[in-house]
């Protein structure tokens, strides 16, 4: 291996003391290359916004709290222990010896923690551990106190139902021009979809010109779909001949954009905390060349990645009309629970996306499960074993019945949170909603939820959120209800509406069309995965 040869021995031990201790004893046989080489501690998302007490490494003591909005570097840094309360009446400490630690906030890539590590960003990396070095690490955890009894679990997820909080967001679809001219072949497919905007990135660095953008034309006419265009900027001198060459090769492809948002290619990729920012031509300087490109379009600006760079570089707003960027759930884990849990940072994503954007409104997507983009390295990693893999493009579960529950759970987490628009999925290809045959699971959520964009929404909690997710939208004085069951289990729902429409195993393998399912007893039992539209 060219990184070299580390060894190590790693113990868990539980000590009269009540601590449990893991630690690892490690000896480098020859010059070892990492980035990292220690301990990882996770720390649940929920803590956010609760007191925190910090021993750092020099000895000094503070009394602090958890990030409540998503903070875009290291909120605590030199760490040696952390005390907080996981319950009421009960607090727990974490110990982390050998290293300094420092911690980052994982919800910036929808994980569902915070994450304390070695070794500082501030310190060069990748580094050389020299050949015969011997040093140790541990952690321990050690409880106080005892949590008030738990209540007997009720084995009904209930609702609660508040006042309208807004309205449903505008659906759309990713379309870059490979995916529309593949998906020209299945517009029958794709009507009745009923999503009328598509997202189409256009990047002149990667090719794209005219002759690109005329798929794009015309699926969006055989759709009746409005275009926004994700313009990238390919150089750093020539801005504004780029965007200029841009409008003209739109004009030259009788595509009119409904809205136009602007990026510089060297926005794509990541600039980790500590390092040198790459040379990148000046975002004012970008957004005013496509104001005078493109006269009287909405603009857009912000991140064509993932809310991690939004959050580490702002757009000026007063050259914007909306601020965008994206997500994946496959940052940094990929199994099922990991993907699912990603939900749960998603109203701390929109809290803070609100708080960035301002006045305007806030977009999200094309997102999803799989990477479009991958801002931490060349490209998506490549998958042709088709399994669960970190940071690749092509995900299994897209086409089944777990991406349905996800989808639906991604959009009612950000109707929620306010945004004005919400891209999942495209014509085809990876992220395709339908082949020429049959639709995926994924288009009945989305064109369930597309026929209610701009309805009344309503404040919707269930009993068991990491379960079971609801989104309430009332049009024409019609309340309709969607359930996703986030679990690979049956669980039962108490629901306030008498038919259901719902979306399970028993409508596979065609996915033709959702299934109706009688309310019994004022109860729906959904199965792993499913999803349901109740009226």
């Amino acid at each position: 291996d060219s990184a070299g040869r580390l060894d190590y021995a790693v113990t868990i031990a539980g000590h009269a003391d009540g601590a449990l201790r893991f630690t690892a004893e490690a000896e480098t046989r020859e010059d070892f290359v990492t980035c990292r080489a220690g301990f990882v501690v996770l720390h649940p998302a929920g803590v956010a916004g609760l007191p925190v007490a910090v021993e750092h490494v020099d000895g000094a003591r503070e009394q602090t709290r958890f990030p409540e909005r998503i903070d875009p570097v290291q909120p605590m840094r030199d760490l040696r222990a952390l005390t907080h309360e996981f319950a009421p009446g009960a607090r727990v400490t974490c110990r982390m010896e050998g290293d300094a630690f420092e911690m980052e906030d994982q919800r910036n890539w929808t994980d569902a923690s915070f994450k304390t590590y070695v070794r500082p960003l501030a310190l060069p990396w990748p580094y050389t551990i020299a050949a015969g070095t011997r040093f140790t690490q541990s952690v321990a955890l050690r409880v106080a106190g005892r949590p008030a009894a738990a209540a007997a679990a009720d084995p009904v997820v209930r609702l609660e139902i508040g006042a309208p909080v807004g309205a449903m967001p505008t659906l759309a679809l990713g379309c870059d021009p490979v995916e529309a001219a593949a998906g020209l072949a299945q517009v029958a497919a794709l009507r009745p979809l009923g999503i009328r905007h598509l997202i189409c990135r256009f990047d002149p660095g990667a090719g794209h010109g005219a002759a690109a953008l005329a798929p794009v034309r015309d699926l969006a006419a055989a759709l009746g779909a409005a275009v926004e265009v994700q313009l990238v900027v390919p150089s750093l001198d020539a801005v504004e001949q780029d965007i200029a060459e841009a409008a003209a090769a739109l004009r030259s492809a009788g595509l009119v954009p409904d809205a136009v948002a602007v990026s510089s290619a060297a926005d794509l990729k990541s600039t980790p905390p500590g390092s040198a920012w790459p040379p990148c031509p000046d975002a004012r300087r970008v957004l005013t060349a496509a104001r005078r490109a493109f006269p009287g379009v909405p603009l857009g600006g912000g991140m064509f990645s993932y809310f991690t760079e939004l959050n580490r570089k702002r757009p000026p707003l007063d050259l914007i009309d909306s601020v965008t960027f994206s997500t994946s759930a496959i940052v940094h884990a990929a199994d099922d629970r990991s993907v699912m849990e990603t939900l749960e940072a998603l109203p701390a994503i929109a809290a803070s996306a609100r708080a960035i954007a301002g006045d305007r409104p806030f977009a999200v997507g094309p997102g999803g499960i799989g990477m479009r983009d991958n801002p931490y390295g060349p490209a998506p990693l490549a998958n042709p074993a088709n399994i669960r893999l970190p940071m690749a493009r092509r995900d299994p579960r897209h086409f089944g019945l777990f991406n349905a529950a996800f989808s639906l759970g991604y959009i009612a987490r950000f109707a929620a949170g306010g945004a004005a628009r919400v891209a999942l999925g495209a014509p085809a290809g990876d992220f395709a909603v339908a082949d020429a045959d049959h639709p995926w699971p994924l288009f009945h959520v989305l064109q369930g939820c597309a026929r209610l964009a701009g309805a009344a929404l309503h404040a919707v909690r269930t009993s068991r959120e990491h379960d079971v997710l609801a989104l309430l939208a009332e049009a024409g004085g019609a309340r309709v209800l969607w359930l996703a069951n986030l679990t690979p289990a049956p669980v039962r729902v108490a629901v306030p509406l008498h038919a259901a429409r719902v979306l399970d195993a028993a409508c596979g393998p065609s996915w033709h069309a959702m299934r109706v399912q009688p309310v019994t007893d004022g109860t729906l039992t959904l199965d792993a995965y499913a999803v349901a539209e109740v009226t």
